[in-house]
């Protein structure tokens, strides 16, 4: 059949996100996870806001987000059953009467294209949703005001498998190769595969972007940082905090996200790492401004400057072909700083004041938004990952 004698997409302009879950299996509030420098919850309220004219939030009784019946300008539905999915669906649609398209809050990955596919299947049917290697996704679907009896008959029952409606009612899937824009959070493990994944996904677009730069980046002159810059951020801490520690068990997490890394350490005190007598040395006593030590495995390079170099200026300068730049030290340069503190270092406060600290890394409980554990440098490299166009900007 051709697509002149299609039904008409039936139209749908209300996204309801689901963000009723209770969590169980995780021990934490999913919408609370951070991905790419938001929320869960606020990462997929944006999205469907670039879709659907009207959006709304889907809650439990007795929830809360904190704004009365509207959150960040989104409506917020109590569900009037016993809180599982259907129930919230059933609530969305004898709210609205019409058509809703429904995402769940812990979709880490949701693709604008894939909904986009999921709403030109609905057309003359009563349901439209995924379906990968026989396995349907529910929670990322359409569903028509037909559904709402049926649904009511199994919430009446007792019933909340949202699939056992559909011999009642018409059914359209579509059909996805992967199952990458419905994977969910449900256990920790999860959440660190969905971190990983985010990181993936913002190096392979940031190469795509820097081989085929759009228009306007090639033409503003107020786009941002230089493109090829990497990202940057510097250990920070009092002293004996443990910033080479730290920095000696990140590079390896770092690197097992495929991130290409390099480091700089700040001495405030000069040094020397060229051998008095050898040739290399006396070139520079000659009065060669740089030079090179090169062997079969590794390179040296030394420069006489007049001046400390800023870190900014290093960064760009020296490590232009990686993805990240980690420094030790740079407390006051830094553009974006990652503390240490450290109990048994015999300091009484962290270096840094409120909000100057991107994360804090301690065995201390200091209230920060990005509080990690000493021994957590998986947990901190997949944060630093999530947020490299951030530190791009410097």
């Amino acid at each position: 059949m051709g697509l002149r004698d299609d039904p008409p997409r039936d139209e749908v302009t209300i996204g309801v996100l689901l963000a009723g879950g209770e969590a169980r299996r995780l021990g934490a509030d999913k919408r609370g996870l951070r991905l790419g420098g938001a929320t869960l919850l606020e990462r997929n309220l944006t999205l469907l806001r670039e879709i659907f004219s009207h959006v709304a939030i889907s809650l439990r009784a007795g929830q809360d987000l904190g704004a009365g019946g509207t959150y960040d300008g989104a409506q917020v539905l109590t569900d009037s059953w016993t809180g599982s999915p259907l129930a919230a669906i059933v609530t969305a649609l004898e709210h609205f009467k019409a058509p809703v398209f429904v995402l769940a809050c812990d979709l880490a990955l949701p693709e604008r294209q894939a909904i986009e596919q999921v709403l030109e299947a609905f057309r003359g049917v009563d349901v439209a949703l995924p379906i990968v290697d026989d396995k349907l996704e529910p929670l990322h679907a359409v569903y028509g005001p037909a559904c709402l009896a049926p649904m009511r008959r199994l919430l009446e029952r007792d019933h909340h498998r949202i699939i056992e409606a559909f011999p009642d009612v018409r059914v359209a899937t579509v059909p996805f190769p992967s199952a990458r824009p419905f994977f969910n959070i449900n256990h920790p493990e999860d959440y660190e595969q969905a971190l990983r994944r985010e990181v993936e996904r913002l190096v392979l677009g940031e190469a795509t972007r820097l081989q085929h730069p759009t228009a306007a980046e090639e033409s503003s002159l107020d786009a941002g940082p230089v493109p090829s810059q990497p990202a940057l951020v510097a250990i920070v801490g009092k002293s004996d905090s443990g910033k080479t520690t730290l920095i000696e068990s990140l590079l390896p997490e770092l690197k097992r996200l495929g991130l290409r890394v390099g480091t700089v350490k700040h001495d405030v005190h000069g040094f020397e790492i060229d051998t008095p007598g050898k040739d290399s040395w006396r070139h520079g006593q000659a009065g060669a401004e740089a030079y090179v030590i090169a062997g079969p495995d590794k390179l040296g390079y030394v420069r006489a400057l007049s001046g400390e170099l800023p870190l900014a200026e290093i960064a760009r300068r020296y490590f232009s072909d990686l993805d990240l730049v980690v420094a030790e030290g740079y407390k006051r340069q830094a553009p974006q700083r990652i503390e240490v503190f450290r109990r048994d270092a015999g300091h009484t406060d962290p270096l840094c004041g409120p909000g100057e600290a991107l994360a804090l890394v301690t065995d201390v409980a200091l209230e920060h938004p990005h509080r990690f554990s000493l021994d957590d440098a998986g947990g901190l490299a997949a944060f630093i990952g999530t947020r490299l166009q951030e530190l791009r900007r410097y």
